[in-house]
């Protein structure tokens, strides 16, 4: 494995860590400080460019999906729950025990919150999409706050689109018919 480096992307929630390697990004984090630290220099690895690149446009609500290499450090469970997560679509939410019964282990909702928690790949392996069973805002590493800038960030550009999509439907129809 060749050496991890960091870069920093200022986003509109606050600085975000991103630690990689030429081969694939390992985290995606929240420091908590207001100054970056971790710039790009010449031998920065394509990779942290490009998830970089792609969160730039995830906020700016370009882009719903990301492509960039990364891996899951964790236990065979841990990894289960983080491939469950990437099944919540894009601007939904999944509860705990939602969770629990996709992975086949409806009593481990516990332990689904308690893997749910050690996600280190924050917003490309969704686990701000996962609520309480009552909707109410559970647990967040990045902060309950940002959880729900996420959520209603989603929302409204999957509003948007499913409104353009529609207008774009009817627009058809009408043409079929006259």
């Amino acid at each position: 494995m060749s050496r991890l480096q960091k870069i920093d992307y200022k986003s509109p929630i606050g600085i975000i860590e991103i630690e990689g390697t030429d081969e694939a990004i390992y985290s995606i984090l929240f420091p908590e400080r207001d100054q970056i630290l971790n710039v790009i220099h010449d031998d920065t690895p394509m990779v942290l460019k490009l998830c970089r690149d792609q969160l730039d446009e995830y906020f700016k609500g370009k882009l719903t999906e990301f492509t960039f290499p990364y891996i899951f450090e964790g236990t065979a469970f841990q990894k289960t729950v983080w491939n469950s997560l990437k099944e919540v679509p894009y601007g939904q939410t999944w509860s705990y025990k939602d969770i629990a019964i996709s992975i086949e282990n409806e009593k481990a909702i516990r332990a689904v919150g308690s893997a749910n928690g050690k996600n280190k790949l924050s917003i490309i392996i969704p686990c701000h999409r996962i609520i309480g069973a009552n909707g109410q805002l559970t647990g967040y590493a990045g902060g309950l706050w940002r959880k729900e800038w996420l959520l209603k960030h989603e929302r409204l550009l999957k509003k948007e689109a499913d409104g353009f999509r529609s207008i774009r439907n009817e627009n058809h129809n009408k043409k079929l018919v006259h």
